[in-house]
């Protein structure tokens, strides 16, 4: 079956005497043992829950995985991968990555004796030059954050291959409806559930996807000791969504052209950036790695005194972090999203005051593109 079909009908069951063709939500905490001394699959909904286990098959087939898991964030996803190492492992992370995955490196792992070195990626030999005897894994976030940067996914993994390490890929931006890195040789695919696949801004979530049957047990045992488990409310709420992923995001992903057209024509903004521009390097590497570039561009305005006009002039639009929903946000990498790097670190890498983060919504294009008209000329 296609992606979107999948999508619909990918946990549907026919086993039971009454065929299901929705979930039904599992609220219980606890579920009564059945034999005395045999462990069952469902027994504390901190380990396993049916509501959740329906999403995290759903999530692996969508992502052509093995194995899926879904987690109370994103950040308890990205969390919960990197407990399975130990202390002195060292990993290669790309330079404009999340700032909260940048933050647990920084302020919580390297407390446990985790290193991390941080290169632009879209330069395969920065990553080459980058690994150490005690490297690990390299993570890499494509399209990155806020810049939209492209990494080469197969040439990270043919790297990675070669030294014997894990790839691990934040595949939050696309979704898998537009990229799939396991099908491009990745180990593991991390989500925040929050943005696309929930899709409604209503929804804290995360997901991960592996292959490996070690990794998944591995990956298993730190979700239940940690207690990330995806509630079942929410895993109802995701199975839900997941459902007009494809339409939401080629609808968003059209607008997303549109204002990119816009912006780039007006006399206000110097810069956009978004993965299949001409300006992009990686434009060819995208094109080759996924079906689309998704609904997230930032663009650079010209005069940095007029940036909080901006923000306060906005009427459709909102001033909001976060991506992937219904409504379009606009956001400050700068102030918000990246606060833990250093001030010198952002505006060495581009993340500047006068940098600006869309997120574009479902809403009618000609009515975002005026938006976006009256607050430039405000």
């Amino acid at each position: 079956m296609r992606f979107e079909t999948v999508a619909i009908h990918g946990i549907r069951t026919t086993e039971k005497e009454i065929k299901e063709w929705g979930s039904c939500i599992n609220m219980a905490s606890t579920f009564q043992l059945k034999e005395f001394g045999v462990t069952q699959e469902f027994e504390y909904s901190r380990i396993s829950n049916p509501t959740c286990k329906e999403f995290e098959t759903l999530i692996a087939k969508l992502e052509r995985g093995k194995h899926g898991f879904g987690f109370s964030s994103g950040m308890a996803a990205s969390t919960s991968l990197f407990t399975i190492f130990e202390a002195g492992d060292h990993f290669v992370f790309g330079l404009d990555i999340y700032g909260g995955t940048f933050r647990i490196m920084k302020d919580i792992f390297a407390k446990f004796g985790l290193e991390a070195t941080y290169v632009d990626t879209t330069d395969l030999d920065n990553i080459r030059k980058a690994i150490r005897p005690n490297t690990k894994g390299i993570f890499i976030e494509t399209p990155s954050n806020p810049l939209l940067d492209v990494t080469d996914i197969r040439g990270t993994v043919a790297i990675a291959k070669e030294h014997g390490l894990l790839t691990m890929v934040d595949n939050t931006f696309l979704s898998p409806y537009l990229q799939r890195p396991l099908e491009l040789g990745a180990d593991v695919v991390v989500h925040s559930a929050t943005k696309y696949l929930g899709g409604h801004n209503d929804i804290i979530a995360g997901a991960m996807v592996v292959n490996d049957d070690t990794l998944a047990e591995k990956i298993r045992f730190a979700q239940g000791a940690i207690g990330a488990m995806l509630s079942p409310f929410d895993s109802w709420l995701l199975i839900r969504s997941i459902k007009t992923l494809k339409v939401r995001m080629d609808y968003a992903q059209a607008n997303t052209l549109r204002l990119i057209d816009f912006l780039q024509g007006h006399p206000a903004v110097e810069k956009v950036y978004y993965p299949t521009l001409p300006t992009n390097k990686g434009k060819a590497i995208q094109e080759s790695q996924a079906l689309g570039a998704g609904a997230v561009f930032s663009f650079v305005m010209k005069d940095e005194k007029k940036v909080k006009t901006f923000f306060e002039a906005l009427r459709v639009a909102l001033f909001a972090v976060s991506l992937g929903g219904v409504e379009t946000l606009v956001t400050h990498p700068s102030t918000y999203t990246h606060t833990e790097f250093p001030e010198e670190e952002k505006v060495a890498r581009g993340v500047t005051q006068t940098l600006i983060r869309v997120a574009v919504g479902l809403e009618n294009i000609e009515d975002l593109i005026a938006d976006f008209r009256q607050a430039l000329e405000r």
